[in-house]
């Protein structure tokens, strides 16, 4: 099963971003009666991305990111680069993705993918709003496609070990 999570806030301007591609992917997706296709719009739930990745063989996540770089930069990273384990808290509040994936490998152990792809794309603005930088417009576009043609490689893939 491929797995794919949109991260991030609806209502805080770029940090959208990832909802708003597996929201679009979800369209994409909707009639072509992929079995072994999950797409989700996580928001900023951590715990949800560690269960709903739980029994995936490649599991993709897209957020926004605050790096300092040009706004509408594009990361492709792979997974175990950037899990983390969270700092003791008493509030799930603090469980963010990048938590999820090395707590839902601690537990959920062979029951977790391996394969695990982030795409990151470098926010303009976090603040308070509805839309999105016009300068993501194009990134948006780019990482849709990008993880289209990795949904469509792995399903050829799959169906060629029947």
């Amino acid at each position: 099963m491929l797995t794919v999570i949109g991260c991030g806030n609806l209502n805080r301007c770029d940090d959208a971003v990832g909802v708003i591609i597996a929201q679009k992917l979800q369209e994409i997706f909707r009639d072509q009666n992929i079995s072994n296709l999950q797409i989700y719009d996580c928001g900023t739930a951590g715990m949800e991305v560690m269960f709903q990745a739980r029994g995936s063989e490649k599991l993709i996540i897209i957020d926004a990111c605050s790096t300092d770089s040009e706004p509408g930069t594009i990361y492709r990273v792979p997974g175990e680069e950037l899990e983390e384990l969270p700092e003791a808290s008493y509030s799930l509040h603090d469980f963010r993705w990048d938590h999820a994936l090395a707590a839902g490998r601690k537990i959920f152990k062979d029951q977790f993918p391996n394969d695990v792809t982030v795409y990151l794309i470098e926010a303009e603005n976090l603040g308070l709003g509805l839309e999105i930088s016009p300068i993501l417009k194009n990134s948006v576009k780019k990482v849709i496609k990008s993880i289209e043609k990795e949904i469509n490689d792995f399903y050829l893939k799959d169906n060629s070990n029947k």
